[in-house]
């Protein structure tokens, strides 16, 4: 499957992933993010991952298949 890459910058020394989806634009609010963590929709680092505070650092990707997307953390 070929994923759409999505580039995100964090200043931090890393972003929880509800607010990752939030802040990559993939989902309007950071309640809609967490409901599709919670449904098993998200893999981090290609394993599934139902904790929405999970923190994700600087070379993470995180895999939505549903949207063919992945988001790529620098």
């Amino acid at each position: 499957m070929k994923y759409n890459e999505i580039e995100v910058k964090i200043k931090s020394e890393y972003i929880k992933l509800d607010s990752l989806l939030k802040y990559a634009g993939v989902v309007e609010t950071g309640g809609i993010g967490k409901e599709i963590i919670l449904e098993e929709r998200i893999k981090v680092n290609g394993e599934l991952c139902t904790m929405r505070g999970k923190k994700i650092r600087p070379g993470d990707r995180v895999q939505i298949d549903e949207i063919q997307s992945e988001i790529v953390v620098k």
